[in-house]
């Protein structure tokens, strides 16, 4: 009998090591994340009352019902270490694999250098765009609609993805970073999940009209080239809302949404966020 557990016991610690999900030594209940593990991805778990989180040794925010939620960029290292702890004691600790992603890499000659140089002039208005973005991206409301499953913001041809880039002219710019939906100017976009509008902005240099929505504990969503705006900042939206029109305001090239997903400054595929609970 005792050879008997002993088995299970080294069954469960393999099972741990091999396929990314995280057995609390306290209760030996696994904790499974989910999402696609690969870079660019949203990951989400769950976790005893009274639990605390790590990721690579920095605090995880957790909801009062235990749900977390982790973000990895486009570029990030393929070996993440995820801690759990109660009363500064450490009870388990994983390494979460990550899948390394290849990106559409596009090499464009002969291109206006206005347009792959902006003008100095326009300089402080592209930081002070920036820093209300950035200053939107750092909010972290408690709000548990990141849990929800996301759905589109249009129903247009996908035109551009996450990760790719682009090089003018022999100059590397920096990578995309969004889902570009392609549609007509007065096109009608919904919120992909229920959440709190924490920017609105009707011209940005680069963006154009430009709306942020939090979905809680760092996850956000960005709307950028809108035409119009259809809500405005603290309106609280529920998912399908209609918020916006696709435009072509800013650096566009043409009428597209282009649709980004935060986790505060990470970056995230939003076609992987699409695909987290399939």
């Amino acid at each position: 009998m005792q050879n008997y557990f002993k088995a299970i016991y080294i069954f469960i610690m393999v099972l741990g090591l091999n396929s990314n999900v995280l057995s609390e030594v306290e209760s030996s209940q696994p904790i499974q994340l989910t999402g696609v593990m690969s870079q660019g991805s949203l990951l989400s778990g769950s976790v005893e009352k009274g639990i605390e989180v790590f990721l690579n040794d920095k605090p995880v925010k957790v909801t009062p019902q235990g749900k977390f939620v982790l973000g990895f960029g486009r570029n990030a290292d393929l070996m993440q270490v995820l801690t759990l702890q109660r009363s500064d004691k450490k009870i388990s600790e994983q390494t979460i694999t990550l899948t390394k992603r290849d990106y559409k890499i596009q090499y464009v000659e002969g291109v206006p250098q206005k347009m792959v140089t902006p003008d100095p002039s326009k300089t402080a208005r592209i930081n002070a765009d920036a820093l209300l973005v950035r200053t939107a991206r750092k909010k972290s409301l408690e709000l548990e609609f990141f849990l929800q499953t996301f759905i589109p913001p249009s129903d247009g041809p996908i035109t551009g993805v996450y990760g790719s880039q682009r090089i003018y002219n022999g100059t590397p710019k920096r990578p995309h970073f969004g889902l570009d939906y392609a549609a007509p100017v007065g096109t009608v976009v919904y919120a992909p999940a229920s959440g709190v509008v924490t920017l609105t902005h009707d011209d940005m240099y680069y963006s154009g009209g430009t709306l942020i929505i939090d979905h809680g504990y760092g996850v956000s969503s960005t709307f950028l080239h809108l035409s119009d705006l259809l809500v405005e900042e603290g309106d609280k939206i529920k998912q399908g809302d209609p918020i916006a029109k696709v435009g072509q305001g800013g650096r566009s090239t043409g009428p597209h949404l282009d649709w980004r997903i935060n986790w505060f400054d990470v970056r995230i595929d939003p076609q992987l966020v699409l695909e987290r609970y399939k």
